[in-house]
């Protein structure tokens, strides 16, 4: 199980390899980090920034965590993104992680930046580090560097094929099932109502197919993002339809996973003719998601 240590909680026991950096969206360039510290066959510990992304986090901390823990990470030293971070010097920074767990390599890219106004460089982290850094080159794709800003660019069109493909886990939304308006319910499509965290960049409006895990398991599910015009409603929520699952969700932890966009929001002149969209949504979901 990864160990999160937010600041004050105390230290990481054990002997580690450090990787540094915020990692908002844990993609193809952060794995090739978590690869190479693989190879000193030590417990991987990473640092965290939360909070301060322009648009949001692909993934929140409590998610990233997730993330983590599924790739192998054995703990995280999670920041908020404060005032007093952001005024904290970059040989402070760095002085403090250090006491707070005991590296035997230190891992980052070439493009991190730490401290304040950003001072801190390759340079200073191996003066200070009291182990062996190693500082590795940025992964491309297309000539263009993965970045969370360009992963955003991919989540905001919808494009969730190429978006995963530059994912080290597929993207998902992640949270505890809340009771809804029970119009689903009414219309037999009963859905998982879930709150799109505010700190989490958000998809692009409208209807995906994907799948759901689930404390009873893995079901093909359809995915509503957005307002729900023909009932009048422009609140944005996230609605998920399981297919073949019976049961009361309630209270538990799920995790929607988009795999396709569908089609934008839309509003139907009837509920009739949204349930026979609904029902093609359903079963190209079934077709695809298996």
């Amino acid at each position: 199980m990864l160990t999160m240590l937010a600041p004050g909680d105390g230290r990481f026991s054990r002997p580690c390899v450090l990787l540094l950096g915020g990692f908002d969206g844990i993609h193809l360039g952060h794995k090739t980090l978590l690869d190479a510290a693989k190879a000193y066959d030590l417990p991987v510990v990473f640092t965290l920034i939360a909070g301060g992304k322009a648009g949001g986090e692909l993934f929140t901390l409590r998610e990233r965590c997730t993330v983590l823990e599924q790739l192998g990470a054995a703990g995280a030293f999670a920041f908020p993104f404060t005032e007093a971070f952001q005024r904290t010097g970059a040989e402070d920074f760095l002085r403090g992680l250090f006491a707070r767990c005991t590296p035997r390599a230190v891992l980052c890219g070439e493009d991190f930046r730490f401290g304040e106004g950003a001072k801190g460089d390759a340079a200073l982290l191996r003066k200070l580090a009291p182990c062996p850094v190693d500082v590795l080159p940025l992964l491309t794709a297309d000539g263009h560097k993965i970045s969370s800003t360009s992963l955003k660019k991919l989540l905001a069109a919808g494009d969730m094929p190429a978006l995963n493909a530059l994912l080290a886990y597929p993207y998902f939304i992640e949270g505890d099932v809340e009771h809804g308006r029970h119009v689903g319910s009414g219309l037999g499509f009963p859905t998982v109502n879930l709150d799109l965290p505010a700190e989490k960049a958000p998809p692009k409006e409208g209807v995906y197919g994907g799948y759901a895990q689930t404390k009873s398991g893995k079901f093909p599910c359809i995915l509503n993002y957005g307002a729900r015009p023909t009932f009048g409603v422009a609140e944005k929520k996230t609605e998920a339809f399981l297919l073949d699952f019976e049961g009361d969700l309630y209270g538990s932890t799920v995790r929607i996973y988009p795999t396709e966009y569908y089609r934008p929001v839309t509003a139907f002149p009837s509920t009739e003719a949204l349930k026979a969209q609904i029902a093609q949504d359903a079963a190209r979901a079934k077709r695809s998601n298996v």
